[in-house]
Protein backbone atom coordinates (compact mmCIF):
# COMPACT_ATOMS: atom_id res chain seq x y z
CA UNK A 1 0.00 0.00 0.00
CA UNK A 2 0.98 3.21 -0.92
CA UNK A 3 1.41 6.17 2.24
CA UNK A 4 -0.98 8.74 2.24
CA UNK A 5 2.13 11.33 2.13
CA UNK A 6 3.24 9.52 -1.04
CA UNK A 7 -0.01 10.79 -2.87
CA UNK A 8 0.15 14.28 -1.86
CA UNK A 9 4.00 14.70 -2.69
CA UNK A 10 2.84 13.40 -6.09
CA UNK A 11 0.02 15.69 -7.06
CA UNK A 12 1.92 18.96 -6.30
CA UNK A 13 4.47 18.54 -9.04
CA UNK A 14 1.68 17.77 -11.52
CA UNK A 15 0.08 21.00 -10.99
CA UNK A 16 3.25 22.97 -10.98
CA UNK A 17 4.51 21.29 -14.44
CA UNK A 18 0.68 22.40 -16.10
CA UNK A 19 0.96 25.72 -14.62
CA UNK A 20 4.46 26.11 -15.89
CA UNK A 21 3.18 25.11 -19.35
CA UNK A 22 0.62 27.68 -19.45
CA UNK A 23 2.78 30.06 -18.36
CA UNK A 24 5.38 29.20 -21.21
CA UNK A 25 2.34 29.47 -23.75
CA UNK A 26 1.65 32.97 -22.65
CA UNK A 27 5.32 34.10 -22.99
CA UNK A 28 4.84 32.38 -26.39
CA UNK A 29 2.08 34.10 -27.61
CA UNK A 30 3.32 37.14 -26.55
CA UNK A 31 6.30 36.76 -28.19
CA UNK A 32 4.93 36.04 -31.10
CA UNK A 33 2.63 39.10 -30.86
CA UNK A 34 5.52 41.06 -30.39
CA UNK A 35 7.57 39.46 -33.50
CA UNK A 36 4.44 40.34 -35.80
CA UNK A 37 4.09 44.35 -34.46
CA UNK A 38 7.87 43.96 -35.11
CA UNK A 39 7.24 42.95 -38.40
CA UNK A 40 4.92 45.47 -38.87
CA UNK A 41 6.96 48.21 -37.80
CA UNK A 42 10.02 47.16 -40.01
CA UNK A 43 7.31 47.27 -43.18
CA UNK A 44 6.00 50.60 -42.01
CA UNK A 45 10.21 51.52 -41.47
CA UNK A 46 10.46 49.99 -45.02
CA UNK A 47 7.83 52.23 -46.67
CA UNK A 48 8.87 55.56 -44.88
CA UNK A 49 12.33 54.92 -46.36
CA UNK A 50 11.19 54.84 -50.32
CA UNK A 51 9.20 58.01 -49.46
CA UNK A 52 12.15 60.01 -47.92
CA UNK A 53 14.00 58.36 -50.79
CA UNK A 54 11.42 59.63 -52.83
CA UNK A 55 11.35 63.66 -51.17
CA UNK A 56 14.83 63.31 -51.29
CA UNK A 57 14.53 62.67 -55.56
CA UNK A 58 12.13 65.56 -55.55
CA UNK A 59 14.77 67.80 -53.80
CA UNK A 60 17.01 67.01 -56.27
CA UNK A 61 15.16 67.76 -59.33
CA UNK A 62 14.05 70.74 -57.78
CA UNK A 63 17.94 71.98 -56.76
CA UNK A 64 18.60 71.46 -60.48
CA UNK A 65 15.37 73.66 -61.40
CA UNK A 66 16.58 76.06 -59.50
CA UNK A 67 19.98 76.12 -60.88
CA UNK A 68 18.50 76.23 -63.84
CA UNK A 69 16.76 79.26 -63.27
CA UNK A 70 19.29 80.82 -61.39
CA UNK A 71 21.38 80.07 -64.16
CA UNK A 72 18.62 81.77 -66.92
CA UNK A 73 18.42 84.98 -64.14
CA UNK A 74 22.01 85.41 -64.63
CA UNK A 75 21.48 85.56 -68.18
CA UNK A 76 18.67 87.88 -68.24
CA UNK A 77 20.59 90.34 -65.87
CA UNK A 78 23.75 90.66 -68.22
CA UNK A 79 21.02 91.04 -71.32
CA UNK A 80 19.76 93.67 -68.53
CA UNK A 81 23.09 95.32 -68.05
CA UNK A 82 23.89 95.45 -71.63
CA UNK A 83 21.05 97.07 -72.39
CA UNK A 84 21.12 99.51 -69.57
CA UNK A 85 24.62 100.29 -71.11
CA UNK A 86 23.28 100.73 -74.62
CA UNK A 87 20.51 103.29 -74.07
CA UNK A 88 23.67 105.10 -71.52
CA UNK A 89 25.35 105.52 -74.50
CA UNK A 90 22.17 106.66 -76.34
CA UNK A 91 21.57 109.22 -73.68
CA UNK A 92 24.94 110.18 -73.66
CA UNK A 93 24.79 110.93 -77.36
CA UNK A 94 21.56 112.53 -77.07
CA UNK A 95 22.71 114.85 -73.95
CA UNK A 96 25.81 116.19 -76.35
CA UNK A 97 23.57 116.64 -79.16
CA UNK A 98 20.86 118.76 -77.60
CA UNK A 99 21.25 122.06 -76.07
CA UNK A 100 22.96 122.94 -72.64
CA UNK A 101 20.07 124.72 -71.62
CA UNK A 102 17.94 121.90 -72.37
CA UNK A 103 20.32 119.40 -70.66
CA UNK A 104 19.83 122.29 -67.60
CA UNK A 105 15.84 122.15 -67.75
CA UNK A 106 15.97 118.45 -67.78
CA UNK A 107 18.22 118.34 -65.16
CA UNK A 108 16.18 120.30 -63.18
CA UNK A 109 12.94 118.69 -64.01
CA UNK A 110 14.37 115.21 -62.87
CA UNK A 111 15.41 116.92 -59.35
CA UNK A 112 12.22 118.49 -58.87
CA UNK A 113 9.98 115.37 -59.93
CA UNK A 114 12.26 112.34 -58.65
CA UNK A 115 14.30 113.82 -55.62
CA UNK A 116 11.37 116.73 -54.36
CA UNK A 117 8.08 114.86 -55.33
CA UNK A 118 8.85 111.31 -54.86
CA UNK A 119 5.81 109.04 -56.27
CA UNK A 120 3.98 109.45 -52.51
CA UNK A 121 2.42 112.46 -53.29
CA UNK A 122 3.68 115.53 -51.82
CA UNK A 123 5.47 113.11 -49.06
CA UNK A 124 4.69 112.15 -45.54
CA UNK A 125 4.12 114.93 -42.48
CA UNK A 126 6.81 115.00 -40.34
CA UNK A 127 6.24 115.09 -36.68
CA UNK A 128 4.71 117.71 -34.55
CA UNK A 129 6.75 120.06 -33.24
CA UNK A 130 7.90 119.80 -29.24
CA UNK A 131 6.87 122.55 -27.57
CA UNK A 132 7.83 122.01 -23.99
CA UNK A 133 10.93 123.90 -24.41
CA UNK A 134 9.92 127.17 -23.17
CA UNK A 135 12.09 129.24 -25.66
CA UNK A 136 9.67 127.22 -28.47
CA UNK A 137 6.41 128.11 -26.86
CA UNK A 138 7.85 131.71 -26.32
CA UNK A 139 8.57 132.10 -30.09
CA UNK A 140 5.29 130.95 -31.42
CA UNK A 141 3.00 132.90 -28.55
CA UNK A 142 4.81 136.07 -29.67
CA UNK A 143 4.34 134.73 -33.35
CA UNK A 144 0.50 134.08 -32.82
CA UNK A 145 0.42 137.80 -31.56
CA UNK A 146 1.96 139.33 -34.04
CA UNK A 147 -0.29 137.67 -36.52
CA UNK A 148 -3.23 138.67 -34.78
CA UNK A 149 -2.25 142.08 -34.51
CA UNK A 150 -1.17 141.97 -37.83
CA UNK A 151 -4.79 140.64 -39.45
CA UNK A 152 -6.56 143.34 -37.11
CA UNK A 153 -4.62 145.81 -38.85
CA UNK A 154 -5.63 144.37 -41.93
CA UNK A 155 -9.24 143.98 -41.54
CA UNK A 156 -9.47 147.76 -40.42
CA UNK A 157 -7.93 148.97 -43.65
CA UNK A 158 -9.65 146.93 -45.76
CA UNK A 159 -13.20 147.50 -43.65
CA UNK A 160 -15.20 149.03 -46.79
CA UNK A 161 -14.44 145.38 -48.72
CA UNK A 162 -14.66 143.51 -46.04
CA UNK A 163 -18.39 145.42 -45.63
CA UNK A 164 -19.12 144.94 -49.79
CA UNK A 165 -18.58 141.50 -49.31
CA UNK A 166 -20.82 140.72 -46.07
CA UNK A 167 -23.39 142.62 -48.13
CA UNK A 168 -23.04 140.86 -51.26
CA UNK A 169 -23.36 137.31 -49.10
CA UNK A 170 -26.29 138.50 -47.68
CA UNK A 171 -28.08 139.47 -50.48
CA UNK A 172 -26.74 136.17 -52.56
CA UNK A 173 -28.18 134.04 -49.72
CA UNK A 174 -31.41 136.42 -49.27
CA UNK A 175 -31.98 135.83 -53.13
CA UNK A 176 -31.17 132.14 -53.19
CA UNK A 177 -34.59 130.70 -52.00
CA UNK A 178 -35.54 132.29 -55.01
CA UNK A 179 -33.46 130.56 -57.25
CA UNK A 180 -34.25 127.46 -55.35
CA UNK A 181 -38.14 128.24 -56.38
CA UNK A 182 -36.92 128.41 -60.53
CA UNK A 183 -35.24 125.35 -59.90
CA UNK A 184 -38.39 123.68 -58.85
CA UNK A 185 -39.43 124.79 -61.71
CA UNK A 186 -37.47 123.15 -63.86
CA UNK A 187 -34.79 125.79 -64.94
CA UNK A 188 -30.90 124.20 -64.20
CA UNK A 189 -29.14 126.49 -61.45
CA UNK A 190 -27.09 128.73 -64.22
CA UNK A 191 -30.13 129.31 -65.65
CA UNK A 192 -32.21 130.38 -62.60
CA UNK A 193 -29.08 132.15 -61.57
CA UNK A 194 -29.45 134.51 -64.58
CA UNK A 195 -32.73 134.79 -64.40
CA UNK A 196 -32.82 136.36 -60.97
CA UNK A 197 -30.06 138.49 -61.31
CA UNK A 198 -31.88 140.14 -64.62
CA UNK A 199 -34.94 140.65 -62.47
CA UNK A 200 -32.37 142.48 -59.67
CA UNK A 201 -30.49 144.59 -62.27
CA UNK A 202 -33.95 145.11 -63.48
CA UNK A 203 -35.40 146.42 -59.90
CA UNK A 204 -32.06 148.61 -59.74
CA UNK A 205 -32.63 150.27 -63.01
CA UNK A 206 -36.38 151.03 -61.95
CA UNK A 207 -35.23 152.78 -58.92
CA UNK A 208 -33.18 154.72 -60.67
CA UNK A 209 -35.59 155.98 -63.33
CA UNK A 210 -38.19 156.21 -61.02
CA UNK A 211 -36.49 158.15 -57.89
CA UNK A 212 -33.87 160.31 -60.51
CA UNK A 213 -36.92 162.25 -62.24
CA UNK A 214 -38.30 163.55 -58.55
CA UNK A 215 -35.04 164.57 -57.29
CA UNK A 216 -34.61 166.58 -60.54
CA UNK A 217 -38.01 168.13 -60.14
CA UNK A 218 -37.13 168.76 -56.63
CA UNK A 219 -34.18 171.00 -57.27
CA UNK A 220 -35.53 172.92 -60.41
CA UNK A 221 -38.50 173.78 -58.35
CA UNK A 222 -36.31 175.00 -55.38
CA UNK A 223 -33.73 176.93 -58.14
CA UNK A 224 -37.28 178.15 -59.43
CA UNK A 225 -38.97 179.13 -56.33
CA UNK A 226 -35.43 180.82 -54.58
CA UNK A 227 -36.22 184.45 -55.63
CA UNK A 228 -39.33 184.08 -54.36
CA UNK A 229 -38.64 183.14 -51.16
CA UNK A 230 -35.79 185.51 -50.74
CA UNK A 231 -38.16 188.50 -51.38
CA UNK A 232 -40.82 186.87 -48.34
CA UNK A 233 -37.29 187.50 -46.29
CA UNK A 234 -36.69 190.61 -46.71
CA UNK A 235 -40.36 192.13 -46.91
CA UNK A 236 -40.29 190.28 -43.21
CA UNK A 237 -40.24 192.90 -40.42
CA UNK A 238 -38.94 189.90 -38.00
CA UNK A 239 -36.27 189.21 -40.50
CA UNK A 240 -35.35 193.21 -40.60
CA UNK A 241 -35.04 193.28 -36.76
CA UNK A 242 -32.37 190.71 -36.61
CA UNK A 243 -30.65 191.80 -39.92
CA UNK A 244 -30.26 195.46 -38.09
CA UNK A 245 -29.32 193.76 -35.16
CA UNK A 246 -27.03 190.88 -36.44
CA UNK A 247 -26.19 192.14 -40.09
CA UNK A 248 -26.51 188.47 -41.29
CA UNK A 249 -27.36 189.64 -44.58
CA UNK A 250 -24.39 191.41 -44.61
CA UNK A 251 -22.31 188.38 -43.66
CA UNK A 252 -23.82 186.46 -46.73
CA UNK A 253 -23.47 189.12 -49.10
CA UNK A 254 -19.14 188.84 -48.04
CA UNK A 255 -19.45 185.57 -47.86
CA UNK A 256 -20.85 184.92 -51.67
CA UNK A 257 -18.58 188.02 -52.87
CA UNK A 258 -15.38 186.12 -51.37
CA UNK A 259 -13.28 184.61 -54.16
CA UNK A 260 -12.52 181.84 -52.51
CA UNK A 261 -15.95 180.47 -52.09
CA UNK A 262 -15.45 179.63 -56.33
CA UNK A 263 -12.83 176.73 -55.26
CA UNK A 264 -14.47 175.77 -52.19
CA UNK A 265 -17.31 175.26 -54.22
CA UNK A 266 -15.59 173.55 -56.74
CA UNK A 267 -14.22 171.37 -54.14
CA UNK A 268 -17.53 170.63 -52.61
CA UNK A 269 -18.54 169.66 -56.22
CA UNK A 270 -15.71 167.34 -56.76
CA UNK A 271 -16.71 166.30 -53.04
CA UNK A 272 -19.89 165.26 -54.21
CA UNK A 273 -18.40 163.66 -57.71
CA UNK A 274 -16.39 161.22 -55.72
CA UNK A 275 -19.05 160.28 -53.43
CA UNK A 276 -21.68 159.35 -56.54
CA UNK A 277 -18.37 157.28 -58.34
CA UNK A 278 -17.72 155.74 -55.20
CA UNK A 279 -21.63 154.87 -55.00
CA UNK A 280 -21.52 153.57 -58.32
CA UNK A 281 -18.89 151.95 -58.06
CA UNK A 282 -19.80 149.79 -54.80
CA UNK A 283 -23.35 149.15 -56.43
CA UNK A 284 -21.17 147.37 -59.20
CA UNK A 285 -18.96 145.46 -57.12
CA UNK A 286 -22.13 143.93 -55.31
CA UNK A 287 -24.06 143.34 -58.22
CA UNK A 288 -21.09 141.18 -59.44
CA UNK A 289 -20.14 139.85 -55.91
CA UNK A 290 -23.72 138.68 -55.63
CA UNK A 291 -23.89 136.71 -58.85
CA UNK A 292 -20.45 135.78 -57.84
CA UNK A 293 -21.94 134.04 -54.15
CA UNK A 294 -24.84 133.24 -56.31
CA UNK A 295 -23.80 131.14 -58.61
CA UNK A 296 -21.09 129.53 -56.25
CA UNK A 297 -23.29 128.61 -53.01
CA UNK A 298 -23.86 125.03 -53.60
CA UNK A 299 -19.69 124.66 -54.15
CA UNK A 300 -18.83 127.23 -50.96
CA UNK A 301 -21.13 125.55 -48.61
CA UNK A 302 -19.36 121.71 -49.49
CA UNK A 303 -15.94 123.55 -49.31
CA UNK A 304 -16.44 125.12 -45.88
CA UNK A 305 -18.19 121.80 -44.38
CA UNK A 306 -15.37 119.74 -45.52
CA UNK A 307 -13.12 122.15 -43.31
CA UNK A 308 -15.22 120.16 -40.36
CA UNK A 309 -13.67 116.83 -38.94
CA UNK A 310 -15.68 113.90 -40.56
CA UNK A 311 -17.60 112.82 -37.13
CA UNK A 312 -19.34 116.08 -37.40
CA UNK A 313 -19.46 117.06 -40.79
CA UNK A 314 -23.16 115.92 -41.46
CA UNK A 315 -24.64 117.56 -38.19
CA UNK A 316 -22.65 120.61 -39.09
CA UNK A 317 -24.38 120.68 -42.30
CA UNK A 318 -27.48 120.32 -41.30
CA UNK A 319 -26.98 123.41 -39.27
CA UNK A 320 -25.17 125.41 -41.50
CA UNK A 321 -28.80 125.04 -43.87
CA UNK A 322 -30.49 125.91 -41.40
CA UNK A 323 -28.71 129.10 -40.87
CA UNK A 324 -28.71 129.65 -44.45
CA UNK A 325 -32.63 129.42 -44.61
CA UNK A 326 -33.34 131.00 -42.16
CA UNK A 327 -31.56 133.81 -43.48
CA UNK A 328 -32.71 133.52 -46.62
CA UNK A 329 -36.28 133.38 -44.83
CA UNK A 330 -35.76 136.63 -43.45
CA UNK A 331 -34.45 138.69 -46.75
CA UNK A 332 -37.65 137.10 -48.13
CA UNK A 333 -40.02 138.09 -44.65
CA UNK A 334 -38.72 141.77 -45.08
CA UNK A 335 -39.00 142.39 -48.85
CA UNK A 336 -42.57 141.22 -48.00
CA UNK A 337 -42.97 143.23 -45.38
CA UNK A 338 -41.20 146.51 -46.90
CA UNK A 339 -43.70 145.50 -50.14
CA UNK A 340 -46.37 145.85 -48.30
CA UNK A 341 -45.45 149.83 -47.06
CA UNK A 342 -44.42 150.86 -50.22
CA UNK A 343 -48.02 149.73 -52.12
CA UNK A 344 -50.14 150.78 -48.86
CA UNK A 345 -47.80 154.08 -49.70
CA UNK A 346 -48.36 154.25 -53.40
CA UNK A 347 -52.20 153.92 -53.01
CA UNK A 348 -51.98 156.51 -50.02
CA UNK A 349 -50.38 159.00 -52.22
CA UNK A 350 -52.61 158.27 -55.10
CA UNK A 351 -55.54 159.59 -53.11
CA UNK A 352 -54.02 162.54 -51.14
CA UNK A 353 -53.02 164.03 -54.68
CA UNK A 354 -49.18 163.72 -55.17
CA UNK A 355 -49.70 161.18 -57.89
CA UNK A 356 -46.52 162.55 -59.69
CA UNK A 357 -44.52 161.80 -56.68
CA UNK A 358 -46.36 158.48 -55.69
CA UNK A 359 -44.26 155.79 -57.71
CA UNK A 360 -40.73 157.42 -56.17
CA UNK A 361 -41.66 157.92 -53.05
CA UNK A 362 -43.34 154.20 -52.62
CA UNK A 363 -39.65 152.93 -53.53
CA UNK A 364 -37.96 155.29 -51.24
CA UNK A 365 -40.32 153.97 -48.55
CA UNK A 366 -40.13 150.18 -49.63
CA UNK A 367 -36.00 150.52 -49.27
CA UNK A 368 -36.25 152.64 -46.24
CA UNK A 369 -37.92 149.96 -44.07
CA UNK A 370 -35.61 147.53 -45.10
CA UNK A 371 -33.83 149.44 -41.94
CA UNK A 372 -34.83 147.65 -38.92
CA UNK A 373 -36.20 150.05 -36.30
CA UNK A 374 -36.19 152.95 -37.62
CA UNK A 375 -36.41 152.37 -41.61
CA UNK A 376 -39.84 153.27 -41.27
CA UNK A 377 -39.78 156.76 -39.44
CA UNK A 378 -36.53 157.79 -41.93
CA UNK A 379 -39.23 157.27 -45.04
CA UNK A 380 -42.70 159.04 -43.31
CA UNK A 381 -40.01 161.97 -42.48
CA UNK A 382 -38.91 162.10 -46.02
CA UNK A 383 -42.65 161.52 -47.80
CA UNK A 384 -43.62 164.36 -45.05
CA UNK A 385 -41.28 166.73 -46.58
CA UNK A 386 -42.35 166.23 -50.00
CA UNK A 387 -46.21 166.44 -48.31
CA UNK A 388 -45.62 170.02 -47.28
CA UNK A 389 -44.25 170.92 -50.30
CA UNK A 390 -47.44 170.81 -51.86
CA UNK A 391 -49.30 172.14 -48.88
CA UNK A 392 -49.89 171.86 -45.59
CA UNK A 393 -52.33 169.87 -45.12
CA UNK A 394 -50.82 167.29 -47.22
CA UNK A 395 -47.78 167.00 -45.16
CA UNK A 396 -49.45 166.85 -41.46
CA UNK A 397 -51.64 163.68 -43.60
CA UNK A 398 -48.77 162.53 -44.85
CA UNK A 399 -47.00 162.65 -40.96
CA UNK A 400 -50.59 161.15 -39.73
CA UNK A 401 -50.82 158.18 -42.40
CA UNK A 402 -46.84 157.38 -41.41
CA UNK A 403 -47.25 156.80 -37.69
CA UNK A 404 -50.64 154.95 -37.93
CA UNK A 405 -49.19 152.79 -40.28
CA UNK A 406 -46.08 151.85 -38.68
CA UNK A 407 -48.05 150.93 -35.64
CA UNK A 408 -49.83 148.54 -37.82
CA UNK A 409 -46.75 146.86 -39.61
CA UNK A 410 -45.04 146.83 -35.83
CA UNK A 411 -48.05 144.70 -34.10
CA UNK A 412 -49.53 142.94 -37.07
CA UNK A 413 -47.97 142.98 -40.53
CA UNK A 414 -44.30 142.04 -39.72
CA UNK A 415 -45.08 139.68 -36.78
CA UNK A 416 -47.26 137.48 -39.26
CA UNK A 417 -44.55 137.73 -42.13
CA UNK A 418 -41.51 137.00 -39.71
CA UNK A 419 -43.22 134.37 -37.67
CA UNK A 420 -41.94 131.56 -39.72
CA UNK A 421 -39.07 133.04 -40.45
CA UNK A 422 -36.77 134.30 -37.76
CA UNK A 423 -38.11 132.87 -34.66
CA UNK A 424 -36.77 135.03 -32.31
CA UNK A 425 -37.90 137.68 -29.17
CA UNK A 426 -38.38 141.17 -29.59
CA UNK A 427 -35.88 142.52 -26.95
CA UNK A 428 -33.15 140.54 -28.81
CA UNK A 429 -34.34 142.13 -32.24
CA UNK A 430 -33.87 145.27 -30.66
CA UNK A 431 -30.85 144.49 -28.99
CA UNK A 432 -29.14 143.00 -32.08
CA UNK A 433 -30.26 145.97 -34.69
CA UNK A 434 -28.89 148.59 -31.83
CA UNK A 435 -25.26 146.49 -31.21
CA UNK A 436 -25.06 145.83 -35.33
CA UNK A 437 -25.63 149.85 -35.95
CA UNK A 438 -23.11 150.78 -33.72
CA UNK A 439 -20.73 148.58 -35.34
CA UNK A 440 -21.05 148.91 -39.07
CA UNK A 441 -23.89 151.57 -39.34
CA UNK A 442 -26.81 150.89 -41.24
CA UNK A 443 -25.08 147.95 -42.63
CA UNK A 444 -24.69 146.30 -39.30
CA UNK A 445 -28.87 146.97 -38.71
CA UNK A 446 -29.29 144.98 -41.86
CA UNK A 447 -27.57 141.87 -40.49
CA UNK A 448 -28.56 141.77 -36.72
CA UNK A 449 -31.94 140.11 -36.98
CA UNK A 450 -30.98 137.04 -39.61
CA UNK A 451 -27.23 136.94 -37.33
CA UNK A 452 -29.20 136.87 -33.91
CA UNK A 453 -31.80 134.35 -35.09
CA UNK A 454 -28.56 132.26 -36.21
CA UNK A 455 -26.92 132.56 -33.03
CA UNK A 456 -29.77 131.43 -31.27
CA UNK A 457 -30.55 128.71 -33.22
CA UNK A 458 -27.15 127.69 -32.60
CA UNK A 459 -27.39 127.83 -29.21
CA UNK A 460 -30.29 125.98 -29.07
CA UNK A 461 -29.48 122.89 -31.09
CA UNK A 462 -25.71 122.47 -29.39
CA UNK A 463 -25.57 124.57 -26.04
CA UNK A 464 -28.62 123.97 -24.87
CA UNK A 465 -28.93 120.58 -26.01
CA UNK A 466 -25.46 119.57 -24.15
CA UNK A 467 -26.61 121.38 -21.17
CA UNK A 468 -29.70 119.08 -21.15
CA UNK A 469 -27.29 116.07 -21.61
CA UNK A 470 -25.24 116.71 -18.72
Amino acid sequence: MTPSGDDTSTATPDKDLADATRAAKSAAAEAQAAADKSEQSATEAATSAKSADASADKADASAEEADDSADEADDAADKADEAAEEADDAADKAAAAEPAEDRDTNLADELLIEERHPSVGMGTPGPPLRRGNPFTFGFFAALGVLVALGLWNAAGQARSVLILLLVSMFIAVGLNPLVEWFMRRGLKRGLSVGVVFLLMILAVAGVAVAIVPVVSDQINSLIKNAPEWLDLLTKSKTLNELDNKYHFIQKAQEYIQDPALAQRAFGGILGVGKVVAGALFNTFTILVLTLYFLASLPSVKRAAYSLVPRTRRTRVSILGDEVLGRVGGYVSGQFLVALTAGVMMFIFLEIVGLREYAVALAIVVMFCDFIPMVGGLIGVVVVSLIGFTGGVGIGIACLIYGVIYQQVENYFVAPRIMRRAVDIPGAVTVIAALLGGALLGVVGALLAIPSAAAILLIIREVWVRKADAS
